[in-house]
């Protein structure tokens, strides 16, 4: 099996759920985005926490992806950059407990970036994301040893705001011989960068990841039609359509896969970072794309069942057994 390595931005997740949205029209957060906000923002936030029931876990789109794969025996490793602090203290107690290779830079003096998590009555989950120390890796402390013996990047597209960063990484992955796997992650960031993240998936990105608000983001047409733009410039394209499925395409093949029936949604959070997990997961078993895409579908049902993007070691049992029937 293909050792696998993240690269994103090292968070502890707060997560708390509410009976409305009101509360993020209060505090001018877009319903399902992600938002990154500064101190004083998180200082207002932490105060309307505080009279909800919260819970703390790791976090990050390409931390809850490694932790994923980790889960299902894949040989995994995470860059990221933290304080030095309890929370930084719990992020490498999780990835070593997961088996993960940590390779965490410390900031000397900014604590380590918090997700708060606003979960919606439907589930849907909102981020106000202050990356504290996360912000401040920066490109030059890098190096191609972290990539070397790895055979895939998992990027988070929120790290696409800092170019340099995510331009060094790509590029020492491939001069490692990496393939580069990309998660677009939000709407609204692809909306900002669209330009640059055409350049990264034209030049770089053999995998691309995207749901049908980020494909009609950056494509501006129909899920299938982005689909198909995605999969001309990248080698797979995957679109992910929620309760409906999702597209995949490689080359000329193409499919659908219906979405897994769940009851109730608890919490989105992680549905993606999963899906994501469970389709690289069966690429490096070799499983053909279509079983690779059932295993992804099967992952995403799982995690959005419960609070936050960690699942306990019966449910993982059970999803083992599970990926051996499909």
């Amino acid at each position: 099996m293909d050792k696998i390595i993240g690269l994103g931005n090292a968070l502890v997740d707060v997560l708390a759920a509410f009976q409305s949205d009101d509360v993020l029209a209060e505090i001018g957060l877009p319903r399902g985005s992600m938002t990154l906000i500064d101190e004083d923002r998180l200082h207002i936030i932490e105060e309307y926490f505080k009279g909800t029931k919260v819970r703390m876990a790791t976090g990050g789109s390409a931390g809850n992806a490694i932790g994923a794969l980790a889960r299902l025996g894949a040989v995994t490793g995470f860059v990221g950059k933290v304080g030095s602090d309890a929370r930084a203290d719990f992020l490498r107690r999780s990835l070593k407990h997961r088996g993960t290779e940590a390779r965490l830079l410390v900031s000397p003096s900014l604590p380590t970036g918090v997700a708060s998590t606003f979960i919606s009555p439907d589930g849907e989950r909102t981020f106000a994301t202050y990356l504290g120390a996360a912000a401040t890796l920066k490109a030059e402390e890098l190096s191609l040893d972290m990539f070397k013996g790895y055979a895939c990047l998992f990027v988070e597209g929120y790290l696409v705001q800092d170019h340099s960063l995510i331009l060094r990484a790509i590029e020492l992955a491939k001069e490692a011989g990496l393939q580069v796997c990309l998660d677009m992650a939000s709407y609204n960031v692809v909306n900002a960068d669209r330009d640059f993240f055409g350049m990264l998936m034209n030049k770089y990105v053999d995998i691309v990841f995207a749901n049908e608000e980020e494909a009609a983001s950056f494509a501006g047409k129909t899920p299938e039609e982005a689909l198909k733009e995605l999969a001309g410039i990248c080698s797979i394209a995957v679109v992910k359509l929620g309760a409906r499925g999702s597209l995949v395409r490689k080359g000329s093949d193409e499919l659908r896969v219906e979405a897994l029936p769940v009851g109730r949604v608890v919490d989105t959070t992680g549905a993606g970072d999963y899906f994501a997990a469970g389709f690289l997961y069966g690429l490096t078993c070799g499983y053909p794309l279509e079983k690779c895409v059932r295993i992804a579908s099967l992952l995403s049902s799982k995690v959005i069942q419960v609070v936050g993007a960690e699942l306990s070691p019966v449910r993982w049992r059970t999803i083992r057994r599970e990926i051996e029937c499909i």
